[in-house]
């Protein structure tokens, strides 16, 4: 969880689809504002492969790229804004909204962490590194992700599923792209791509007890669920 905080469990997991791709909606209106072509917008290309990855309704797909490409005659207007802080425990958290009214955003965002502490611009980002982050999966068992992140031009890799053999890829944010694309002809599938931030010094679970833990994990789920976060980043470790 040093990266993108996720639900752990199934049925949250379930429960979540219907956000998820709300989520995946604005980035993909976000990113059609380049061109509703794929091929020709790499920001979009690579949103529409990961909504495809999460089996997104081809209708919602389509509509999206077409309103946020200015196809359909609405106003898209959504608004980035990056807050920081502390989950309980001072567990560091980075947290990417896109909304359409920044005034309830930052009114919610103080309600949500009135059981963490929010902090003021700075105060958390110099314990995170801005990166790409490629989520594969090996197109065969036994595919070496040490020689893959090295031939595709990533800078670091971490194992995040040992059975599976799931891997999350580390870019500059200016290489996630190219890193994307070059993935597949070294042996991995690609799920996700996209910039996010990854905890220098990250909490480590361990350190904590049970209902420490789940205290963090609940405050994480709350912010995760408002209509106008984007990512949640929290720096946990385990």
């Amino acid at each position: 969880m040093g990266a993108q905080w996720k639900a752990k469990h199934k049925d949250a997991a379930a429960n979540a689809r219907g956000r998820l791709f709300g989520k995946l909606s604005k980035d993909i209106m976000i990113a059609a504002r380049g061109g509703p072509d794929p091929a020709a917008n790499a920001k979009l290309r690579l949103v529409v492969e990961q909504a495809r990855k999460v089996s997104m309704p081809k209708d919602t797909l389509e509509r999206a790229i077409k309103k946020g490409a200015g196809l359909t005659g609405e106003t898209v207007h959504f608004e980035y804004a990056l807050y920081e802080g502390f989950a309980p425990h001072r567990v560091p958290v980075m947290v990417e909204c896109l909304t359409d009214n920044l005034n309830r955003a930052a009114s919610e965002m103080r309600v949500l962490f009135r059981k963490g502490q929010l902090g003021t611009s700075g105060s958390v980002a110099w314990d995170f590194d801005h990166l790409g982050m490629i989520e594969a999966e090996p197109a065969a068992k036994g595919t070496d992700p040490e020689l893959a992140a090295i031939e595709a031009g990533a800078q670091d890799f971490e194992p995040t599923d040992e059975e599976t053999g799931t891997t999350v890829f580390l870019t500059d944010p200016t290489d996630l792209d190219v890193v994307s694309r070059a993935l597949p002809a070294q042996g991995f599938t690609v799920l996700s791509a996209k910039l996010g931030y990854k905890a220098k010094n990250p909490v480590s679970a361990s350190t904590l007890t049970a209902e420490q833990l789940e205290e963090v994990e609940t405050f994480l789920a709350a912010l995760d669920e408002n209509e106008d976060v984007q990512n949640v980043f929290a720096g946990l470790q385990g």
